[in-house]
Order: C-alpha cells, then sequence, then structure tokens
C-alpha cells in the first residue's frame, strides 16, 4: 500500500506519517508539504526519525500541479490534511483560506480523478463548518452548517469537492474538534497546547471572553488511531463528527490549575459572552471503531511530565 499524506510534516500529518510507515502493509508514505510554517520536526525529532526507506518527501504547494500530480502518481491511498489552520475563527487573510483549503483541495480532488491508482481518500474537515451551537445544543453530521469565519467557510467548501469524489471511490470526511496532545510537530495556537505551554513557562494564561464558551476537544493520539484504522475498510463512505469532550474553557482552567496550582490567569474582553460550538458525543463513527475514554487531567499531566523538557 502507497500513501500520499499532504500536510505530511505538520502537526498531525507528521505524526500519522510515523506511525503509518511502521505498518508491516505499508509500502511507502509520500509526504507532500510546503513547509511553511517553517516545521522541520518530522525530519529531525529522534522520536520520528524513520530509520526504513519508506518515507519519502516531496516539497510543494497544493496549486502546484505539476509536482502534486508526480507525487499521486502510483498512490493507493490519499489523506489530505494541508490546509491553512491558524485559528478556526480566524477573520483575517481570507484569500489565503480560500486558495488554499477551498482551491488546494479542488486541485487534489481533481488530480486523484485522474489517476487509476487511488482507491481511497481521507479528508480532515473541521467542526468549524457548523459555525456555533445554541447553549445547550448538541450538533450532528446532519445539523446545517452555518460557518461564521473565513477557515470554515474554506473548510466546507473543500468538502464539497470532497463529497463529489466519494461518489467515486472510498473515503471519509472527517470533522474534527479542536485537537490537542504533544507531538514534536505541536501547535500552540490551539487553546489547550496554549493553555500547557503558558502555564508550564509562563504561569499564567490568558481567557479571551468571559471563559463560559464551550468547544469540542479530542486528543491527537484518538485521531491517530482513526486516521489508521480508516483505511482498513471499517468506516463506509460519509462524514464523521469526530470529538470526545465538550468542555467550558473554564473548565479548562479548573484543571490547568490542579495541574499547576501557582498558575495566574487573566481574561482579555471579559465583558463578551462568546458562541459554544459543540457536538453530539454519541457519534455515528461508534459504530464502527471504539473510541477509548481518558481523563483530561491525566493527559495534562502526561503533557506536563512527558514532553515538556522543563
Amino acid at each position: 500500500m502507497k500513501i500520499l499524506i499532504t500536510g505530511g510534516a505538520g502537526y498531525i500529518g507528521g505524526e500519522l506519517t510515523y506511525q503509518l510507515a511502521n505498518h508491516d502493509d505499508v509500502e511507502e508514505v509520500v509526504v507532500y508539504d510546503n513547509l511553511n510554517r517553517g516545521n522541520y520536526n518530522l525530519f529531525i525529532s529522534n522520536r520520528n526519525r524513520i530509520t526504513n526507506d519508506k518515507v519519502r518527501f516531496v516539497y510543494g504547494d497544493l496549486l502546484d500541479s505539476r509536482t502534486l500530480k508526480s507525487a499521486i502518481k502510483g498512490i493507493d491511498v490519499v489523506y489530505h490534511l494541508a490546509a491553512k489552520v491558524t485559528n478556526p475563527f480566524e477573520t483575517v487573510d481570507t484569500n489565503v483560506f480560500e486558495q488554499v483549503n477551498h482551491w488546494g483541495t479542488a486541485e487534489v480532488v481533481a488530480l486523484v480523478e485522474e489517476t487509476e491508482t487511488v482507491k481511497k481518500f481521507y479528508y480532515l474537515s473541521s467542526t468549524a463548518v457548523y459555525g456555533f451551537s445554541a447553549k445547550g445544543e448538541f450538533l450532528t453530521e446532519d445539523s446545517r452548517l452555518n460557518p461564521r469565519s473565513f477557515y470554515g467557510i474554506s473548510k466546507m467548501r473543500g468538502e464539497e469537492q470532497v463529497a463529489r469524489l466519494l461518489e467515486k471511490i472510498d473515503g471519509a470526511i472527517i470533522r474534527c474538534g479542536n485537537v490537542y496532545g504533544y507531538t514534536p510537530s505541536i501547535r500552540f495556537d490551539s487553546v489547550i497546547n496554549r493553555f500547557a505551554f503558558d502555564s508550564n513557562f509562563n504561569n499564567r494564561i490568558s481567557i479571551h471572553g468571559n471563559g463560559k464558551q464551550s468547544r469540542s476537544f479530542i486528543h491527537v493520539s484518538k485521531l491517530m488511531t482513526l486516521l489508521e484504522d480508516l483505511r482498513n475498510d471499517k468506516v463506509p463512505n460519509g462524514i464523521y463528527n469526530f470529538a470526545d469532550k465538550n468542555l467550558q474553557i473554564l473548565d479548562l482552567v479548573d484543571v490547568f490549575k490542579e495541574v499547576y496550582p501557582e498558575l495566574e490567569f487573566i481574561f482579555i474582553n471579559q465583558h463578551l459572552d462568546l458562541r459554544d460550538l459543540t457536538i453530539d458525543l454519541d457519534l455515528k463513527l461508534k459504530e464502527y471503531i471504539s473510541v477509548s475514554d481518558s481523563d483530561f487531567k491525566e493527559e495534562i499531566l502526561a503533557m506536563k511530565n512527558e514532553s515538556f523538557s522543563f
């Protein structure tokens, strides 16, 4: 099995590259990435150094049709992870979001349609396509899409491109909650990872709004398990939400205070009551795969004790 991972050097892609390369049924993993985040950890991390010849790196953009077409040649499975991501509710760089997340996805889909070898295609989307949820509402895959950010709009349009492809080949669209947890290419612009860094090194975290807004979350290790399992024909074609926790920001703060008793926190624009975005945790995916329970405090302790060097 030959696998292409767009965004394969990123936060999620780098870990997926490492995991897949260690499966006996995987012949080659092609990492397609433009390294625009300046993240080279896949290539230098002791933990993720690949000791065999299974991994091949291709430097390129999604809209670089010639390079992308060459990278897709002979591929059996595509994981499309590459995206412009800063914050799911970012409201700047509208053109970049559209070019990368929408038209970049359209380019990947078009080139996959041209090849006869790709049999499976998996697209990592986001719960940001829903926009927001009402207080006490838990969104399902059947909920109306109403993205409220340029990021969410671009991911929704990317989904439209992929949905057309999934009428022809196997695959799935995964609407992921806010991903957290350590990998060598960890992002620190997501709320839990940012809190973990600031708690450990600055002893202070910043809370935007009054902190009563709720979000859906999933640990990166569980996302890895899902992505690895997808290629084994367990999950039918379709669109799936994926998260295992709905937590208020203040709930996060409480746990970080337990882990770091001297932690300080400040509010920014505390008068703002920001909107919720929570999903129904009775996931459709649970019909096909198991999602293990985990203790959030234990996960934060692991980040403190195992991930940070001081």
